[in-house]
């Protein structure tokens, strides 16, 4: 009726494809680090959410235009590149600030959690690459004569996207019990942000030279 076929199949390779380090693991890790597994855990949503408009975006078209499109490509990089150079600054920014009455402080202040749900969507709608990831990966498994296309592509993009919490979530809690011991301390809970920051900057970079082929 859906029109899906091989889904053991796409369960499989959607959990192998999760498990592959990119950018959006190393967001996780990186906020679960310096914030602990609630930090990493909102990262973990904030990717799904992106994730789910990626799913739409297939369903829909969109992601096609992206694969077509050079001037839509560096649109959508250059807003995902500039959004991770401008976080990853702030934090850079923060983790210098205070000098040494912060070292008194036994943590720095935890991020909000909407700001981190905020910023992991950010990261991964504006990455053109996991759009045409979508659009390449998902079509494998729909027959050709699927009496409805978009339906199928939102079924199992919603399947691929829940699947990744099983890989998401470990990875957050196994990265927030590492950062524990660092947390504890001012000096390197600034230190760690600041790292995380110029991750955040390394990212920016690394997106800012994707090429559409």
């Amino acid at each position: 009726m859906t029109g899906i076929h091989d889904l053991g199949l796409f369960v499989v390779a959607g959990l192998l494809l999760n498990v592959t380090p990119g950018p959006d693991l190393a967001y996780i890790g990186a906020r679960a680090a310096a914030g602990g597994f609630r930090d990493g855990a909102a990262a973990a949503f904030g990717i799904l959410a992106g994730g789910v408009v990626h799913t739409i975006a297939a369903a829909l078209g969109l992601s096609a235009l992206l694969a077509t499109s050079a001037a839509a490509f560096e649109v959508v990089k250059w807003c995902g590149a500039l959004y991770l150079l401008y976080a990853g600054g702030r934090l850079i920014a923060g983790s210098l600030s205070g000098g040494a009455a912060a070292s008194a402080r036994p943590l720095l202040p935890p991020a909000p959690v909407a700001r981190i749900l905020r910023e992991a969507f950010l990261v991964n709608v504006f990455n053109p690459k996991v759009a045409m990831f979508f659009l390449a990966f998902l079509p494998q498994f729909i027959a050709a004569d699927a009496p409805a296309k978009a339906w199928s592509f939102v079924l199992l993009g919603c399947i691929f996207n829940l699947d990744s919490l099983a890989v998401t979530l470990p990875v957050a809690w196994l990265a927030g019990h590492a950062g524990r011991g660092l947390r504890q301390s001012a000096r390197a809970a600034r230190l760690l942000t600041g790292a995380v920051g110029a991750l955040f900057v390394l990212l920016a970079a690394r997106l800012a030279t994707l090429q559409r082929n």
